[in-house]
């Protein structure tokens, strides 16, 4: 079965979970649910004043957007992208291996919990655009009217992330160590990912090996239509997309045969 029929099989588990898993997140804390709007500000204030006012770094150009409020913007347009994939990737090696009871106990569709993982970064990643469009409306006066073609950009991330959860989420049951090489490998990433500077920003002979990741690709389609007020892509959202799509499925049967073991080493 396809990995989208698994799922629709499953929605009604899978939004169960992701709810408990968003309201958990801040369950017991004084700020509770404020917590998922106050992180991102607070390491975004931390990271535009580092680098824009100690490194007096400038985003591209020579408009707005070349200013600190500008920096700000690119910044945090990045890093919700970002932090979208790394949530989803940091979380999964150890997805199987804290739920001991469902592969031992119950007759539980494990698939789900990559799953239940993307979708909770996902609502915490449109939180954050919230505090975005509440920005752009404050320094700008309004969001660009590409703003509503972002589903479309974030297709390929979504489902990308949710391709690397599954085969992270089986790889992990087999190799603990995997949790920790996948956090070094997204801090490296978000200096690599063109987070913190255009692409553009690079010397020429480097671009084109910055865009073979395709975190600075979905990152650089991300702020043109939130920022820019520029088409995404069509190039990237078919293709992107369609690799996506393909990548999942191909991730879904390897997470469905390597299952088989989970027991056996758990």
């Amino acid at each position: 079965m396809l990995f989208p029929a698994v799922l629709w099989r499953q929605r009604e588990l899978f939004w169960r979970l992701t709810c408990r898993d968003v309201a958990g997140r801040y369950r017991g804390s004084a700020i509770g649910w404020g917590w998922t709007f106050l992180t991102p500000l607070l390491m975004l204030a931390v990271y535009t004043f580092v680098f824009s006012q100690v490194f007096k770094a400038r985003w591209g150009g020579t408009g707005a957007d070349s200013g600190p409020i500008g920096f700000a913007m690119n910044l945090f347009a990045g890093l919700i992208a970002f932090n979208l994939c790394s949530e989803s990737v940091c979380r999964a090696p150890d997805l199987i291996v804290s739920q001991p009871n469902y592969v031992k106990k119950v007759i539980f569709p494990l698939e789900v919990l990559p799953a239940v993982s993307v979708a909770a970064a996902t609502i915490h990643a449109m939180s954050s655009l919230g505090i975005l469009a509440i920005f752009l409306l404050i320094t700008r006066g309004g969001i660009p009217h590409t703003a509503v073609l972002l589903p479309l950009v974030w297709t390929p991330l979504v489902l990308a992330s949710l391709a690397i959860s599954w085969i992270l989420a089986a790889t992990g049951v087999y190799l603990r160590d995997l949790a920790q090489v996948t956090g070094v490998t997204m801090s490296m990433l978000l200096f690599l990912s063109a987070v913190f500077y255009p692409l553009s920003a690079l010397p020429e002979r480097w671009q084109p090996v910055m865009r073979l990741n395709p975190l600075a690709i979905i990152i650089e389609q991300t702020r043109r239509v939130t920022l820019e007020g520029v088409l995404p892509d069509s190039s990237y959202i078919f293709i992107g997309t369609l690799m996506a799509v393909i990548l999942c499925e191909l991730a879904y049967r390897g997470f469905q045969r390597a299952r088989a073991g989970f027991a056996d080493v758990l």
